[in-house]
Parts: C-alpha cells; structure tokens; sequence
C-alpha cells in the first residue's frame, strides 16, 4: 500500500475503540498470563515508558513500520526487538513527550517530524517492572534513521504489507526468564522473531489498522 493510500485511511483511527487487552491475550505466552494474575503491579510501583509505532514512506513510496533490534547487554530485553521508546524522564510532561524523545534519541526522527495518531493500551512488563505507553504516528517524509550506537543494534523498517500478512504470526519455542523450551506466539518479521510485550502492543496495532485499511 502507498504511503498516500495509508495516510488517507488512517486519518479515522481516531474513532476506532482500543482493543488492546484481547489483542494482547492473543499474543501473550501462556507464562505472562500466569504471572499477570498472581501480581499486585500497584504495589511494585513500576516505571513508567512511553513507546511509539512509527509509520512512514519508504524511498519507494510504500508503507512500512520502524522498529528496533537492541544492543546485547546484561538486562531482560538484551537483543530483543522493539519499538522506539524508553524510560519517561522527569522533563517530559507526559508520556507522549517520552515516546517522541526516545524516538529521536534511538532512531534519529525529530518530534516536529511525527505526527501522533493515536494513544494505544499500555501494557506492564513483569520481567523489569515497567507499565509501558504506546503510541501510533506518522512521519509523512522518508525519514532519514540514525540509530543510537549505545542502545541500538540495528533499525529494521518492516513493510505493511509483511506486518498485516496472518503468514507472519507463528509459534517459536524459546528459552526465557521464566522457562526454559516454552512455545510462544510470535510475529515473523524481517527474519526477527518478535514476541512479548513488542509482539502483544503489535497485535493491537494490527488490529486496529485492519479496521480501517
């Protein structure tokens, strides 16, 4: 689909009810779930973050999705896939200003180039006691990435249409925090197996766009 095309129907998703916690159970391995119902989140005062699903034109004109593959380092989202996003500071006024920042920061694209869609479900991540915001936007030029050399790996710029294929969602035994040979629900994307919260917060923007692409 054309960036143009894309644009013209996104601009009603402002209308479209969040769907986010079916479609995170959709995603979630049966571990979280578990680990969900048996934890008082209130009272490990999580962290906050913001996060954002950016989508743009590629050089071509086409669709695609930015996300992220982190750098390996020791800590519980060592080379996973994400969004752009991180930790909320204490200048940001709110979490929407932490997502544009983090942006910014992790892949090179400026506040003043995203246009901010929509405030999606936010979602708590056990493993590193985070609740995490996430956000849809829009940069309407080619941006022109730059990725953080501390924090990132690699940018992947993932198309729609790979994104929206049902081919792409698969099963992947993996070894985790919490087990070890355990069968998740993941996306295939990029050759990157994306799953967990990433893989959850994507199934709503999955959701979501399908309503009104």
């Amino acid at each position: 689909m054309t960036f143009s095309e894309f644009k013209n129907s996104v601009s009603k998703i402002e209308k479209i009810q969040l769907i986010g916690e079916k479609a995170h159970l959709e995603m979630a391995p049966n571990f979280r779930k578990k680990e969900i119902d048996r934890i008082d989140i209130a009272s490990k005062n999580p962290k906050r973050a913001g996060v954002m699903a950016l989508f743009y034109p590629n050089a071509a004109g086409e669709t695609c999705l930015t996300l992220i593959l982190r750098k390996t380092y020791k800590g519980v989202h060592s080379a996973q896939i994400g969004f752009p996003g991180g930790r909320e500071e204490e200048e940001d006024r709110d979490l929407m200003e932490t997502a544009l920042r983090e942006t910014h920061e992790e892949v090179g694209v400026a506040p003043e180039e995203i246009k901010v869609l929509k405030k999606l479900t936010k979602i708590y991540i056990p493993p590193s006691n985070f609740w995490v915001q996430p956000y849809l936007g829009i940069a309407e030029q080619t941006p022109q990435f730059m990725k953080q050399e501390s924090e990132v790996e690699e940018i992947l710029e993932v198309s729609l249409k790979d994104f929206l294929n049902d081919r792409n969602l698969i099963e992947k035994e993996l070894s985790t925090s919490y087990a070890k040979n355990v069968l998740v629900p993941a996306f295939y994307l990029n050759e990157q197996i994306v799953w967990g919260a990433t893989g959850m917060m994507l199934n709503e923007v999955k959701g979501i766009l399908k309503e009104v692409l």
